[in-house]
C-alpha cells in the first residue's frame, strides 16, 4: 500500500512563493491502477514526483511498505526507486543511438543485477512489447509507438511493484496509443503490480481503478475502489 499524509510542497520564497500541493492525503491499494487526473498546472506532476521520491515535499509523509521514502536519505532513497519503480513518460526518453537490447538494458545495469541474469530478462520485456526482432535495431530507427513499446520494456525489465506513467500516449495516434494503453494495463493485472498514470485523458482515466481528481494543488475528488 502507498499512503500520501499530509503532503505539501511549496516552491519559491515569500512574496513569490507556490504551493504546488497543499496538504495532499489518500492511499494506494498494492495491485490497483490509479489516475492522478489535472489541467496543467494543478499539480499533479509534482504529486508524482513525490509519491515516487523524486522531490521532497517540505511536509507529509509518503509511506510504502510501512516505511516514510521521505525519511531516507538520498542514497537509500536512490536504491528504493531502482529497486521498487519505473517510469515512463511522454516523451519516449530512449537513447537513440543505442540498440533496442542495450536500452532495455540500463536499469538492469543501474541496480546492478549480474551480466549473466540479464539477457533472459532484457529479451523476455521485448517479447512483452513485441520488439524482440528489433533488439539490434537502433532506437531512432523506430517509429513513435515502437519508442514508446521500447520505454514500456525498458520500465518493467526490472520487475518493478510501482509503475508510473506520465502522459505515457499523449505523443501517439489513437491506435497506437491503445496498443500501449493496453500493455500497461495488461502488465499491471497479470503482475500484479501498482499503476500510477498521469493524464489528461479521460479515456485512459476510466480505465484505471481509481481516479484523483487534483486541482490548484489540493485533492478535488477521488473516484473508484479507493
Amino acid at each position: 500500500m502507498i499512503e500520501v499524509k499530509n503532503v505539501t510542497k511549496t516552491y519559491g520564497k515569500k512574496n513569490n512563493a507556490f504551493v504546488a500541493l497543499d496538504n495532499v492525503s489518500f492511499t494506494i491499494p498494492d495491485g490497483a491502477s490509479v489516475a492522478i487526473l489535472g489541467k496543467s498546472g494543478s499539480g499533479k506532476s509534482t504529486l508524482m514526483h513525490a509519491i515516487s521520491g523524486l522531490d521532497k515535499p517540505e511536509k507529509g509523509e509518503i509511506i510504502i511498505d510501512g516505511k516514510n521514502i521521505l525519511a531516507l536519505n538520498q542514497k537509500a532513497i536512490d536504491k528504493f526507486r531502482s529497486r521498487t519503480i519505473s517510469f515512463i513518460f511522454q516523451s519516449f526518453f530512449v537513447q537513440a543511438n543505442e540498440s533496442c537490447y542495450d536500452n532495455v538494458s540500463l536499469p538492469l545495469e543501474i541496480s546492478g543485477t549480474a551480466v549473466n541474469r540479464r539477457k533472459k530478462r532484457i529479451e523476455d520485456a521485448l517479447t512483452a512489447v513485441e520488439l524482440l526482432d528489433k533488439k539490434k535495431s537502433r532506437a531512432r530507427d523506430l517509429s513513435g509507438g515502437q519508442k514508446q513499446r521500447l520505454a514500456v520494456a525498458r520500465a518493467i525489465v526490472g520487475n518493478p511493484r510501482i509503475l508510473f506513467a506520465d502522459e505515457p500516449t499523449g505523443n501517439l495516434d489513437s491506435a497506437t496509443g491503445q496498443v500501449v494503453e493496453d500493455l500497461l494495463f495488461g502488465y499491471n493485472k497479470d503482475n500484479d503490480v501498482t499503476l500510477i498514470v498521469v493524464t489528461h485523458d479521460p479515456d485512459l482515466a476510466k480505465r484505471c481503478d481509481i481516479q484523483i481528481h487534483i486541482k490548484d494543488g489540493k485533492i478535488e475528488s477521488i473516484e473508484g475502489n479507493e
